[in-house]
């Protein structure tokens, strides 16, 4: 299995909820800056008067005191976010078991595809090879029948024939170039499906298990008890498990996408193949190129690089007919997923 990436879990701004935080801030400066505009008058004329000013200097105090108490700054804060995540939940699915459950649903129809597009694959593989194998018996014949003509004497069937077999070499090249780039993508697309297989078995696991706790955690949370553990310096239960599988929803969406992105690249390139008249696509074998050349894959990691050697050394010869692999838990070292909950 790959190594996973380094947890970054996005922060307040970066999330759904964030946008519309955004848009309320906007509101909140541009409309108090507004009425403050509007009461400038008014705050004014009260501020001629003794008592009127004393209260005006009190609410001013217990301003500064908010904003530059971290207790109750943190307060203010979590109640702004628990607010916007709120409205955001009305209008979008922010629910992470709700999205780890529709990944799921994702991965299950993406491994089908890519276990089809696999068995396309091997089966235009299969073809390719032969043709090489048919275009190397005809050069053999060619050249043998280019030596018995120069033998004989017979120039212009000689020149024909050595003709033939040169056509074919060039050929050749082509098509056995062609075969190495099919091989990187056969040895991807299992790879991709082997930890693919891994994270489906590891998410669903997850997402028993965590669905069980989130409903325990939120049975016992209360605005009061989190607003009572905030103001004590302590962290709020149901906040850390929230960022946490988002932290983890993030991660699976990242190596969905990587992996939908894969494959319509592959079918792209397939589609480009005509092995019946033996040409295809140079954009195809560049998009796969450019490819191999990118940076780190999630999915992969960073067997990615040993991948692709794999496939361009001629001594580690391919074996189309062998399984896909998928490592046991114990072999593997447990859930890749539970870090994300260790704090």
């Amino acid at each position: 299995m790959s190594e996973l990436q380094p947890i970054k879990p996005k922060n307040f701004w970066e999330r759904p909820e964030g946008i519309t935080g955004t848009l309320f801030l906007a509101a909140i400066v541009l409309g108090g800056g507004f009425l403050l505009y509007q009461a400038l008058p008014t705050l004014i004329a009260l501020a001629q008067n003794t008592l009127y000013l004393a209260g005006l200097l009190a609410a001013l105090g217990a301003l500064i005191y908010v904003v530059l108490d971290p207790k109750m700054r943190n307060l203010i804060w979590y109640i702004y976010k628990s607010v916007m995540r709120w409205i955001t939940g009305i209008f979008v699915q922010i629910d992470p078991i709700g999205i780890l459950k529709s990944y799921i649903e994702d991965l299950k129809d993406n491994l089908r595809k890519m276990n089809g597009q696999i068995s396309n694959l091997k089966g235009q593989m299969y073809k390719l090879n032969e043709m090489i194998k048919q275009n190397q018996r005809t050069i053999q014949s060619n050249l043998g029948l280019a030596s018995k003509a120069k033998e004989t004497g017979k120039e212009a069937i000689m020149v024909l024939q050595a003709r033939k077999a040169g056509r074919l070499q060039e050929s050749n090249m082509k098509l056995e170039d062609l075969y190495k780039r099919m091989e990187v993508l056969y040895r991807v697309l299992t790879k991709m499906y082997e930890n693919s297989e891994i994270m489906l078995e590891d998410l669903s696991d997850q997402v028993v298990v965590k669905e069980q706790e989130y409903k325990a955690i939120k049975a016992s949370h209360s605005a009061i008890r989190s607003a009572q553990a905030i103001l004590s310096g302590n962290s709020d239960q149901k906040y850390m498990y929230d960022m946490a599988l988002e932290a983890m929803a993030d991660d699976v969406g990242k190596k969905v996408g990587e992996m939908e992105r894969f494959m319509d690249m592959s079918k792209n390139f397939m589609d480009s193949i005509d092995l019946q008249n033996g040409v295809f696509e140079e954009e195809g074998l560049a998009m796969l190129e450019k490819w191999e050349k990118e940076g780190v894959s999630m999915l992969l990691g960073g067997e990615k690089n040993k991948i692709v050697a794999k496939a361009n050394n001629p001594s580690d010869v391919l074996d189309l007919n062998a399984p896909v692999q998928v490592p046991s838990k114990v072999e593997r070292g447990g859930n890749q997923y539970d870090s994300f909950f260790e704090h």
